[in-house]
């Protein structure tokens, strides 16, 4: 297993998402507050489309991998053996009525909860620019209080906030979450989990919980 198939399995939470539309009234809220401060950039940061249809033609577009490969950053060969893997073990599984492939909540939360920090510990490194993650993120914010430490962010250079480097789940994470708001919330959510003490890492596995019921 590669740490790069949580994301994906995350992308796929997120699409599924999008075919309800109340999730849609979700994400908006887990955007970062200067979030459009970035809009306008060649690679589209901050703007992300949802489907004003849900149906077959959303299906039929959103799983191919080569939209997973431009909303992730995972190429399309690593998406088809990431696949491949996660279904092997479990934690996804083709939908028998759309045939498009679907994470195994149930069994990615015990997972996440129980042992990535364990098989894909975080690592800190230097002062850095970038983007917040765990309690320094906007899902995280209103419930947990700095205490004055410098805050883990994600190596970003057009990132607005400095802090201590964390090392992200999986490579472009942070091309990820510009994407997509859910994504966002539930790597830093992730993160609190790998980083934070048990109080921050409670906190994170209600919220997270709620991404994946």
């Amino acid at each position: 297993m590669k740490s790069q198939d949580i994301g994906l399995l995350l992308k796929l939470i997120s699409l599924e998402h999008q075919e309800n539309s109340s999730s849609q009234d979700r994400g908006i809220f887990t955007w970062p507050h200067d979030w459009r401060d970035w809009e306008g950039h060649s690679d589209n940061i901050g703007q992300h489309t949802f489907f004003p249809t849900i149906g077959s033609e959303f299906r039929d577009y959103a799983y191919t991998t080569r939209n997973l490969e431009a909303e992730t950053g995972i190429s399309k060969t690593q998406i088809s053996e990431s696949l491949r893997r996660s279904i092997d073990i479990g934690l996804a599984k083709k939908d028998r009525q759309f045939g498009v492939p679907r994470a195994n909540k149930k069994a990615l939360f015990e997972f996440i909860i129980s042992g990535i920090k364990y098989v894909f510990p975080a690592k800190h490194g230097e002062v850095t620019r970038g983007i917040g993650t765990s309690f320094a993120a906007p899902i995280l914010q209103n419930d947990i209080i700095s205490s004055g430490e410098l805050i883990p962010v994600w190596p970003d250079a057009r990132g607005t906030n400095k802090g201590q480097a964390v090392e992200p789940l999986f490579k472009s994470v942070t091309r990820a979450i510009r994407k997509d708001p859910d994504m966002y919330a539930m790597l830093a959510l992730i993160d609190a989990i790998r980083l934070g003490n048990a109080r921050e890492a409670n906190i994170a596995k209600d919220k997270l919980k709620s991404f994946l019921e």
